[in-house]
């Protein structure tokens, strides 16, 4: 039986946490729509809906730091996405690892814990 996913939720789109299925580590959070989903399956390459520029994108677009899809898990409210990945690259676009680079503290503070991989700027040009 087919799984129907439930897009009305979140107007439209499904949070995507994207996982690395090597090590197990949560590299970002993004959101599809069913046009970016239908991209996702049929090119093997995670694509989002950008909700800011308005517009479907797929990630490493720019950098090459593209994502290939291992397996796509659904929740148990068809909400939301874990999609297991094999990144080539960097997945931050502040040049780090993973987009979680940060802790927050109990005092508030915030620390980054990931080394910086690559300059932004060298990356997606000035302004990035």
């Amino acid at each position: 039986m087919p799984v129907e996913l439930n897009f009305d939720k979140g107007d439209g789109l499904l949070p995507a946490i994207i996982q690395d299925a090597k090590t197990g580590k949560v590299l970002m959070l993004g959101f599809m729509n069913k046009e970016a989903l239908e991209q996702t399956l049929q090119t093997g390459k995670v694509h989002f809906y950008s909700r800011t520029r308005k517009k479907l994108w797929m990630k490493g677009e720019t950098s090459g730091h593209v994502l290939e899809v291992l397996d796509i898990y659904i929740d148990c409210d068809a909400d939301t996405l874990l999609i297991k990945v094999n990144p080539k690259g960097p997945v931050c676009h502040e040049g780090y690892l993973s987009c979680f680079y940060r802790t927050l503290r109990k005092d508030g503070e915030l620390t980054i814990v990931e080394e910086k991989l690559f300059q932004p700027e060298e990356v997606y040009g000035k302004g990035a």
